[in-house]
């Protein structure tokens, strides 16, 4: 006679359509322990059976577009609206025909034990993902529901195939072409949207957790941004950082308006971004020496550009470009002396630019200037 030992073992290496047949072959065995393993195996099996009925059920969205004669069906969600600090971000997947992942659901009802381990699946058997992320300063300048939509876009911008159908949760996405559907509650009904809200969420999270090392305090790590009350109180204390989204704390620090830095520092985040759009480079960002610092560093047509920024809510005191007078130039012109220096660029071809950002009306001007001023 088998021993328990050897039944599990024979039960655990069966095949899944023969299972039924073994498990009722040992019905008969009177034994409690036998007994009792079957009862698991039955309970098991039927919750294989209840999962395959649900992933079946979550690819009726893109079965329909398969039908329709789409091929590419991306799934595309967002994490990181509500936060108090940290990015929007928005992942876009395409899986395979009848793909099915165990367990992807919405990324909320999962464990973060869970979300990484299917993170890693949804990676290895994606026909195409992208990940697109809006920081803080992007989220107080147009909002967040426009961030939202900004993120999706980068996700998708990222797909290589292209995506000729998309699913997304909830909304429209303004300004692309491609076809799409909006899904309420779309991460819990479309295996797509699923994996890409997991995708989204564990991107986001691991973004949090290097945060909490570089602005320590806040309990970014375990809060991920959200205003728990520790969160909260951090804020109150120690007042923001520079991933908090200001239009979102206010509320915290009343009467407190935007430091020299703060403004500073979101002045050159903007100014990146658009030089970015301009087609430069971004090599460093606030290179300091002891006697100077550079904005920004970055590289176009040849070029080695260093970059001042200056950032004013009003022209009351002057357009910015005016704070960079000749006392100004010769600190900046040291300081990339230095750069040049230390990363072996001698004879190579230089420039001097300044970004100017002026905010008035509620609106943001951006004006960037070629060659502002030149080695004496």
């Amino acid at each position: 006679m088998e021993t328990i030992a050897e039944i599990r073992e024979k039960l655990q290496n069966c095949p899944a359509s023969e299972l039924q047949e073994w498990l009722r072959e040992y019905e008969q065995d009177s034994r409690k322990g036998v007994q009792k393993l079957l009862d698991g195996f039955w309970r098991k099996q039927a919750a294989q059976l209840k999962e395959e009925q649900r992933l079946d059920a979550l690819l009726s969205y893109e079965r329909q577009c398969y039908a329709e004669g789409y091929e590419l069906v991306a799934g595309i969600d967002e994490v990181g609206r509500g936060p108090l600090a940290g990015p929007v971000v928005a992942a876009a997947v395409i899986l395979p025909k009848e793909c099915r992942i165990e367990g992807v659901n919405d990324s909320k009802k999962l464990t973060p034990r869970k979300r990484e381990e299917l993170y890693g699946v949804i990676l290895e058997k994606a026909v195409a993902y992208g990940v697109g992320v809006v920081p803080p300063e992007r989220i107080d300048e147009i909002n967040i529901l426009q961030a939202t939509f900004e993120a999706m876009r980068q996700a998708l911008a990222q797909l290589s195939p292209a995506a000729d159908y998309i699913l997304v949760d909830a909304v429209t996405i303004y300004g692309i072409d491609t076809p799409q559907k909006g899904i309420v509650k779309g991460d819990e009904k479309s295996l797509s949207i699923g994996a890409a809200s997991i995708v989204a969420k564990v991107h986001r999270d691991r973004m949090m957790v290097q945060y909490d090392e570089i602005y320590p305090g806040y309990g970014f790590a375990a809060n991920k941004g959200y205003g728990s009350a520790e969160h909260i109180a951090a804020i109150r204390e120690k007042g923001i950082c520079a991933i908090h989204r200001r239009s979102f704390v206010k509320n915290f620090l009343p009467g407190q308006g935007e430091t020299a830095a703060e403004k500073g520092g979101r002045g050159e985040a903007l100014a990146a971004r658009q030089m970015e759009r301009m087609g430069y480079e971004i090599l460093e960002r606030n290179y300091r020496r002891r006697d100077g610092e550079i904005d920004i560093i970055a590289q176009k047509d040849g070029y080695t550009v260093f970059t001042e920024v200056k950032y004013r809510k009003n022209s009351r005191n002057g357009f910015p470009s005016e704070a960079v007078d000749w006392r100004k130039q010769q600190s900046i012109i040291r300081t990339a002396k230095a750069y040049v220096a230390e990363k072996g660029l001698e004879g190579g071809e230089y420039r001097f630019d300044v970004a100017e950002i002026l905010t008035g009306d509620g609106k943001t001007y951006f004006r960037y200037t070629e060659d502002a001023f030149r080695l004496p």
